[in-house]
Parts: structure tokens; C-alpha cells; sequence
């Protein structure tokens, strides 16, 4: 992680343009190693990985607006040669690169685990077709790429720690073990970890308990047992046995009741059961912590508008524009920890409005342009003279 003096060095009464963009390449670059051939410089090829991310351009795009970048066909050929194993390494690496500026070592955090889709119009070939998947049709297509991130959901410190593209034949269990790794690398640990219902599953139930991690996921109402649990007019605690392919396992449920009162039209009351193990909260606390899972759902928008365009049906490069887009959404989080927290008693709050996403990723955008020298002049085909 980088030194914390290493920011307050560069960025003393205020943010600059330069600033933005060498924290978003170094953070890259100080991790990532390419072979490079002729006079190509590394840091030169990150720096249009970002300024892609930030103006949401495309590889064959950039070099149309700014000229001292590789053309599209060295940019392809040098990022054929990252391999995807290394990047699965690295990524974790990047990501966290500025946490070390607000998260605490031996502190407890919240997490949440979750997937995301990216729409995919091309073939499917041999390279791709075990990261391919199909799905429900959104944005006019059934096939996507799929990512499945680890996100911290305490409140102002909100920061992706590590993605993985979701590969065909892998167990989720297998995933929740890699993030389980991440976290104690990183020597931080676990107060509560939100899951969504796709991960309801005797398989990852039985892992969790066994790791002993503490957590929270929503209950699916399959079978006549589990609805007649979750009926009730107040907030309780319900035990289940989940029957499965496995043994059968002993479930303990936090059921929260929200009345309706005319919401939507609708009156009454809805049982909301969690399964929950290693927390003893009230359910409705339960409720509102994993209520806060769905800052996630934020960061993936978030996420989207600093996402390069591309039709590549290259795993690795689309792998590698993902975690830059999640990078830059961490570094703006970090700098609002730092420089725009408000002094005053009581816990730390952030004055979100004064340092806006928008303005961070054209600060970043501003900062390369920069370097990379904007098109201001363009030849004509026909005068008019």
C-alpha cells in the first residue's frame, strides 16, 4: 500500500489535475510489469489505459484525440502479453493500493460480496468461452462477462478490495476463499460478511460456519417449513434445518417485520428473514446492516462510468479495464477520506458534494491530456476557399 506521506506530500492545500492521474498510473504501473519493444514506455501505455477509463473512450478512439499515445495495434499487442494468472495476483495489489490511507490494521470492517454483468455482443470462441455466460436478457443480449467483487461497506470507507472474473465451473465457495485470503493479507478482519441470495446454498453455509465468519444472507422461501417461519407480527429469532446434497445443517434465522402502512399501495406487514451466524444482533439491526449492502450497487454505477469502451473478445484486457474502473472509484473514496472530512467531534463524516466523482474523473482526464497532448488541430479533406 502506498505511504500515506507519499499523497500528503504531493497534495498539500489542494488537488490537482497531475495529482489525480499520477495516483491512478503509479498505482498501475508499480505493480504491473509489461514487456515493452522499441521506444515505448510502460508508464506511457498505463497512462492511455486511463485516460480511456476516464473519458470512457476505446482503445481505436484515443488515439484520435490525443497524440502522443501508442496506435491501437501496438496498444493490443503489448497487452497480449499480461497473463491473466499474474493479473489474478496483482489485482488485489492495485485495487488497495490507497487504503493503507483509511483502513486500520487489526480493525474490523464490514464486507459484502456480490456479482456484476457486462454485456458482451461478440462471439464466442475457444479463448473466451469459459468466461462467456448466459443469462436473463439485459441490454438486448442473454451473454456477459461477469465479475464477482469484495467490497468494504462501512460507511465513508466504501472501497472494492478485490474482483475476479466469474469462470465457468468455479464454485462460489471457492471465490469466498480467495477474498477470505485478501482480507487476512491485508490484516484487517471481519465483522459481519453481506451475501446476496445467490449464495444461499448449503455448500457456502457449511463453509462459512466452518471458517467461523460471521454473516448475513437473505432467506429464499422455498417450501411450506419456510414460509410458515416466516409468518409472524414481530421481530424474532427462528431456527431451520436446511436440507441439501450434504448433511443436513442448522440454520439460525434474524426475522425483521416491516409493516407496510400504504407503501406501494400495499397494507400489512413482511417478514424479512436473514440467515445469520457469528452475530448477536437485533433482527432489525440485522436488517439495516445488510441494508447497507447495497452501497455496492453504487459503486458498480459508479464503476460503469469509468468503464472504456470495448468489443474485444480478449478476457484479459476487458479483466484489466475493469479493475483500473474500480481502481479510480477507491482513489476518489480515499482522497474524500483524507481532504474532505469535516473537522468536528463525533464520528467522521464526509462533505461528499465538495469533491464530486464527475469532477475527480476529469481531474484525472485533465491531468493526462496533459502529458499525452490533446488534438487541437485536424486536417480537412475538402477547403472551402
Amino acid at each position: 500500500m502506498v505511504n500515506k506521506r507519499q499523497i500528503a506530500r504531493r497534495i498539500k492545500n489542494e488537488i490537482r489535475a497531475e495529482d489525480c492521474s499520477e495516483i491512478a498510473v503509479n498505482a498501475i504501473n508499480r505493480h504491473l510489469t509489461i514487456s515493452i519493444n522499441g521506444t515505448l514506455k510502460q508508464k506511457t501505455l498505463i497512462q492511455s489505459l486511463v485516460g480511456m477509463s476516464a473519458t470512457k473512450l476505446s482503445v481505436h478512439s484515443l488515439n484520435k484525440v490525443v497524440e502522443k499515445v501508442p496506435c491501437e495495434t501496438s496498444v493490443r499487442y503489448h497487452l497480449s502479453k499480461v497473463n491473466l494468472d499474474s493479473l489474478l495476483e496483482l489485482q488485489s495489489k492495485i485495487l488497495t493500493y490507497s487504503n493503507g490511507q483509511i483502513l486500520v490494521p487489526g480493525k474490523s470492517y464490514h464486507f459484502a460480496i456480490d456479482f456484476t454483468d457486462d454485456p458482451y455482443y461478440g462471439e464466442i470462441i475457444e479463448a473466451n468461452k469459459d468466461y462467456v455466460l448466459k443469462s436473463k436478457m439485459k441490454k438486448s443480449t442473454t451473454t456477459f462477462y461477469s465479475y464477482v467483487s469484495l467490497y468494504i461497506t462501512t460507511k465513508g470507507q466504501r472501497q472494492t478490495f478485490a474482483v475476479f472474473p466469474v469462470k465457468k465451473g468455479v464454485s462460489k465457495v471457492e471465490y469466498i476463499r480467495k477474498f477470505l485470503a485478501i482480507i487476512n493479507n491485508a490484516k484487517v478482519t471481519i465483522t459481519v460478511l453481506c451475501l446476496d441470495r445467490g449464495f444461499y446454498s448449503n455448500e457456502v453455509f457449511s463453509f462459512l460456519q466452518n471458517e467461523n465468519i460471521p454473516h448475513i444472507v437473505p432467506v429464499r422461501k422455498y417450501g411450506l417449513e419456510l414460509k410458515k417461519i416466516l409468518r409472524g407480527n414481530h421481530s424474532r429469532y427462528a431456527q431451520y434445518t436446511m436440507m441439501g446434497t450434504g448433511k443436513p445443517l442448522d440454520l439460525t434465522l434474524a426475522i425483521d417485520v416491516q409493516y407496510l402502512q400504504g407503501r406501494n399501495k400495499k397494507f400489512g406487514n413482511v417478514n424479512l428473514g436473514y440467515v445469520v451466524y457469528g452475530i448477536d444482533w437485533k433482527p432489525r439491526r440485522v436488517y439495516q446492516v445488510y441494508k447497507n449492502r447495497f452501497a455496492i450497487e453504487s459503486s458498480y454505477r459508479i464503476r460503469n462510468i469509468v468503464k472504456a469502451k470495448t468489443s474485444s473478445r480478449n478476457v484479459v484486457l476487458r479483466y484489466l479495464l475493469t479493475i483500473i474502473s474500480f481502481l479510480l472509484k477507491n482513489i476518489w473514496v480515499t482522497l474524500q477520506w483524507m481532504f474532505f472530512s469535516k473537522v468536528q467531534r463525533g464520528p467522521r463524516t464526509i462533505d461528499e458534494d465538495l469533491f464530486r466523482f464527475d469532477l475527480f474523473r476529469l481531474l484525472v482526464w485533465e491531468g493526462l491530456r496533459r502529458k499525452l497532448k490533446f488534438v487541437t488541430v485536424v486536417s480537412v479533406l475538402r477547403s472551402l476557399s
